[in-house]
C-alpha cells in the first residue's frame, strides 16, 4: 500500500498504520520511498486518528498514568539532553573528524590510539587515588620541607613527604573512630594495585577482540563499489561546513580504496631481489646495533649515575639535579634514533606505505623496550640492593623524571622534527616540502610513556595522573603541529588494521613485560625497612599471607582461606585453567578458519 495514490488510498493508509502496534507503525514508516516530510505528514495524520479514536471511545487515561507517562518523556529528554552534553565534553570528536577527513585513516589511527590511552589513565588515576590516596590523607602527617620550584623537574624535596611516591604511605591500619571501621593499607595497596593490573589485562584483550573484529574480519573488504557513491551519504547533514567535512571524508575513504585494489606489483630481476634483500638486512643490521649501542650506554650511565647520588646524599637537591642526566640521555636515545630508523626506511624503499611503517615500528619497539628492560634490571637488581634508605621512592623519583622528561621531549619534537621542517622545506630547500606526520615513531612515544606509567603504579600511585594530563596535552600540541606544519601522505592507503597492531604492541611486549616486573618486585624484592605501607616484610606478598593467617580464625571467613589455598596458590588449578584456555583456543582457530573458507566460497558466489 505505500505506492498507492489519492485521498480515499491515503486515508486507507492511515487507517492500517493506527491499527499497529507502535515498532511495526515506526518501521512501516521508515520504510517507505518518501521524503521525510512526507513521512513527517503521514505520521502526524496517523498520530491524529490514533486520538480520535481513543477520544471516540473515551478512553481517557487515569490521573496516574498520565502521571507516569509524564515522568517517563521528562525522564527521556533528561537523558537525550545528559547524553548530548556528555558527547559536547568530549572536545576531541570534531577534532578527530577533521582529521580524518584531511589526512585519512592512517594519521587518524594514531590520534584514535592517543585518546584511547587519555580515557586509559583518567580509569587508572580515578581507581588509585580512590582507594589508596584518599586513605592516606587521613592519616598523613605534616610536610616540613620547603618547595623551591625545582621538584616540578626532579621528582625530589618537597614531593618526597607526598603522596606522589610509595615511602610516604603508611603501614598501620587507617581509623579515626575508637572501635570504628578500619582501613588496612597494606592490603589495601596490593590488592588495588593487583586487581587494577587485571582489569587492564581485560580490557586490553576485549579491545583487541573488538577491533580484531572490526578491522580484520571485515564482510566488506572490497571497499570500493557502488554503495560506497550511493549508500555513504548522511542526508540529515545541512551544515554547510558538516557538508564539506563529509565529502572530504568521503573522497579521502574513496581514494584510500581505489589504492588498495589498484595496488601495483612490481617484478624485480633476481639481481635487484638480491640488491633489496641486501638493503634490508644492512639496515636491520644497523638498527639492532644502533639499539645495542644505546643499551649499554644507558646501562654504564645509570651505574655511575647512582655511585653519584649515593655519595652525593639523597636528600641533597644538588646531587637530586644531577639525577635529570640520566632521564635527558635516554630520551635523546628515545628522540633521535627513531629519525635514524625512518631514514634506513627510506633507503630500503619499500612498496607500501603501511610496510614501511610497520617495520619502522618493529625496529623502535625492539629499542625502546630495550632500554625499559635495562633500566628495570638496574632498578631491581642494584637499586632495590643498594644502602639507600627507601629504594622504592629512588625509583618512582627515576621513573617520575623519565616520564617528565620524554614529555618535554614529545613537545619538542614537534617543533623542531615538523615546524623547522616546514620552515626548511618552504623556504630553504623548496625540493624537501612539507613533512609528512611520522606515524611510526609517535606511535612508539606513546607506547612508551604507558609502558613506564605500568611501571611507576607500584612506586608512585599518581603517576597515572601526572600522565593523563601529559597526553591531554600531547593531544592538542600535536594536532595543532599537524594542522599547520604536515602535509597528508603523498600514498594514499586503507589502514584498517592500524589500530589493533597498536594495541597489540601494548600489549604485548609492553604490559606483559610490566608484569613480569611487578610480579618481581612484589614476590621477590625485600621491601624497605624504613618506609612504606610493606616496612618490615620478607616480601610485599608476605602482607597478603598474614592476612589469611588472620582470616583462619574467623569462621565466616573460611571460604575466602579456602580459595586461596586451593585456587590462587594452586599449580594444578593453573595448569587445568591453562589447559582449558588453549583447548578453547584451538576451537575458536578453526572455527575462524571454517568462516574464512565460507566467507571465500560465498564471495565467489557474489562474482558469479
Amino acid at each position: 500500500f505505500f505506492f498507492l495514490h489519492g485521498s480515499d488510498a491515503e486515508e486507507d493508509l492511515v487507517g492500517s498504520l493506527a491499527s499497529m502496534s507502535t515498532k511495526e507503525r515506526i518501521k512501516v514508516i521508515q520504510k517507505m520511498p518518501e521524503t521525510m516530510r512526507k513521512k513527517r505528514e503521514i505520521r502526524n495524520k496517523v498520530l491524529q486518528e490514533i486520538t480520535k479514536k481513543a477520544k471516540h471511545r473515551g478512553a481517557r487515561p487515569s490521573c496516574c498514568t498520565q502521571c507516569l507517562q509524564g515522568a517517563a518523556v521528562s525522564f527521556r529528554r533528561f537523558g537525550n539532553a545528559l547524553s548530548e552534553h556528555f558527547h559536547q565534553l568530549r572536545v576531541w570528536h570534531k577534532t578527530l573528524k577533521i582529521i580524518g577527513a584531511e589526512f585519512g585513516t592512517s594519521v587518524l589511527s594514531y590520534f584514535v590510539f592517543l585518546t584511547w590511552l587519555l580515557n586509559f589513565n583518567i580509569f587508572s588515576f580515578l581507581i588509585n587515588f580512590s582507594f589508596i590516596t584518599i586513605p592516606q590523607f587521613l592519616a598523613a602527617e605534616p610536610n616540613n620541607l620547603s618547595f623551591t620550584g625545582l621538584e616540578l623537574f626532579t621528582g625530589a624535596g618537597y614531593f618526597q613527604q607526598t603522596v606522589l611516591y610509595y615511602g610516604f604511605y603508611t603501614n598501620a591500619t587507617i581509623s579515626k573512630i575508637e572501635n570504628g571501621p578500619s582501613y588496612n593499607m597494606q592490603l589495601a595497596y596490593i590488592f588495588t594495585v593487583g586487581i587494577y593490573f587485571v582489569i587492564c589485562f581485560l580490557i586490553l584483550l576485549f579491545s583487541m577482540a573488538k577491533f580484531f573484529s572490526k578491522n580484520f574480519i571485515n564482510p566488506q573488504e572490497v571497499s570500493v563499489n557502488a554503495s560506497k557513491l550511493l549508500c555513504t551519504w548522511d542526508f540529515n547533514i545541512t551544515n554547510e561546513k558538516a557538508v564539506k567535512l563529509k565529502q572530504k571524508n568521503l573522497r579521502t575513504q574513496i581514494k584510500e580504496g581505489l589504492t588498495e585494489v589498484n595496488k601495483e606489483i612490481l617484478n624485480f630481476s633476481a639481481m635487484e631481489r638480491v640488491l633489496r634483500i641486501a638493503m634490508h638486512l644492512l639496515a636491520w643490521v644497523a638498527s639492532l646495533g644502533t639499539a645495542v649501542a644505546a643499551c649499554t650506554g644507558v646501562y654504564f650511565l645509570s651505574i655511575n649515575n647512582l655511585e653519584l647520588f649515593m655519595k652525593g646524599h639523597g636528600n641533597d637537591l644538588e646531587s637530586q639535579t644531577a639525577m635529570l642526566v640520566l632521564p635527558v640521555i635516554v630520551s635523546l636515545l628515545n628522540t633521535l634514533i627513531p629519525f635514524f630508523f625512518s631514514w634506513l626506511g627510506h633507503l630500503e624503499k619499500f612498496q607500501s606505505p603501511g610496510h614501511h611503517i610497520y617495520v619502522t615500528i618493529t625496529r623502535n619497539i625492539v629499542l625502546k623496550i630495550s632500554i625499559v628492560g635495562i633500566l628495570c634490571y638496574y632498578w631491581l637488581n642494584v637499586v632495590a640492593t643498594s644502602e639507600s634508605q627507601c629504594w622504592e621512592t629512588l625509583v618512582g623519583q627515576d621513573i617520575y623524571r623519565l616520564v617528565l622528561v620524554d614529555f618535554i621531549f614529545c613537545l619538542l619534537g614537534s617543533f623542531f622534527g615538523e615546524f623547522l621542517r616546514r620552515i626548511i622545506g618552504t623556504t630553504v630547500c623548496l625540493n624537501l616540502g612539507l613533512p609528512e606526520f611520522d606515524i611510526g615513531r609517535n606511535v612508539l612515544d606513546l607506547i612508551y610513556a604507558q609502558t613506564l606509567t605500568w611501571i611507576g603504579i607500584l612506586f608512585s600511585p599518581l603517576l597515572p595522573g601526572i600522565q593523563m594530563i601529559a597526553f591531554f596535552i600531547v593531544f592538542f600540541v600535536k594536532k595543532v603541529s599537524l594542522m599547520r606544519n604536515c602535509q597528508p601522505p603523498r600514498k594514499v592507503w586503507r589502514t584498517s588494521q592500524m589500530m589493533t597492531s597498536f594495541i597489540f604492541l601494548l600489549f604485548c611486549p609492553s604490559f606483559l613485560g610490566v608484569l613480569s616486573v611487578i610480579g618481581v618486585t612484589v614476590w621477590r624484592l625485600k621491601p624497605s625497612e624504613a618506609c612504606g605501607p610493606f616496612r618490615g616484610l620478607s616480601s610485599m606478598y608476605a602482607a597478603v599471607a598474614e592476612w589469611i593467617q588472620v582470616l583462619e580464625k574467623y569462621t565466616v571467613s573460611k571460604w575466602v582461606v579456602w580459595i586461596y589455598q586451593n585456587l590462587i596458590t594452586s599449580e594444578l588449578f593453573f595448569f587445568i585453567l591453562s589447559s582449558f584456555v588453549l583447548i578453547v583456543i584451538y576451537f575458536y582457530g578453526q572455527i575462524i578458519q571454517g568462516r574464512k573458507t565460507m566467507t571465500k566460497l560465498l564471495r565467489k558466489q557474489i562474482v558469479n
